[in-house]
């Protein structure tokens, strides 16, 4: 299972980015998908699941009204919309998939079971 995490970069307070993850070596669609990040000194944190199907979500508080996760079961990639971002976004995010026997969706480390290599996220003020 490979997970490859892109679209980070460097942006102002209050722009926007789209994080995508490309899955391979996994029927995508039996996964339940997740963001996390570790800012530098820190302990990696929730950002936001999503269900194998896509119709549940559930998000980080931090976050909450500000980033969207999706997925596109054809293309076998998991998305972050990330609007209004702040100094405090700035972080290492990554993804990580589970296999999921039910459609809910999963918001701990320990949960998961594969993971990605993780995109720089910096929020410039």
């Amino acid at each position: 299972v490979q997970l490859q995490a892109s679209g980070g970069g460097l942006v102002q307070a209050g722009g926007s980015l789209r994080l995508s993850c490309a899955a391979s070596g996994l029927t995508f669609g039996n996964y339940a998908m997740g963001w996390f990040r570790q800012a530098p000194g820190k302990e990696r944190d929730f950002v936001a699941a999503i269900s194998w199907s896509g119709v549940s979500t559930y998000y980080a508080d931090s976050v909450k009204g500000r980033f969207t996760i999706s997925r596109d079961n054809a293309k076998n990639t998991v998305y972050l919309q990330m609007n209004k971002l702040k100094p405090e976004d700035t972080a290492v995010y990554s993804c990580a998939a589970r296999f999921a026997y039910r459609a809910t969706y999963y918001y701990t480390e320990a949960e998961y079971g594969y993971w990605g290599q993780g995109t720089q996220v910096t929020v410039s003020s």
